[in-house]
């Protein structure tokens, strides 16, 4: 019987490649222009994984993600300005889910 391959990512604060589903993917959603006006663009955590847009992955650790935020791996990666306000609520979003995961664990 084949062996199902388990898709790697690499978690853009520590650099380790690890499996994809223990990973959160961040994701720059579409940016769409009507009449001369820019939409969309907004970063955000993408616990489901099923988010469209251009995405990045980090561990489930949140220090992990303050290491990419210093890094700015993830402006590096979407190629725009990421302000601390989003940092700061997808940390925060970050911490609410490890607790979860960790009670439910």
């Amino acid at each position: 019987m084949k062996q199902k391959k388990i898709p790697l990512r690499m978690c853009a604060g520590c650099g380790e490649m690890k499996p994809k589903k223990e990973l959160v993917r961040v994701v720059r959603a579409p940016v769409k222009e009507e009449n001369g006006v820019q939409t969309g663009g907004e970063v955000s955590l993408d616990l489901t994984g099923r988010k469209p847009g251009r995405g990045a992955y980090v561990c489930r650790n949140p220090e992990c993600l303050q290491k990419a935020q210093k890094a700015r791996r993830f402006e590096r990666a979407f190629s725009c300005r990421i302000e601390d306000a989003v940092f700061e609520a997808m940390y925060a979003e970050l911490c609410a889910d490890a607790q979860k995961s960790g009670k439910d664990g």
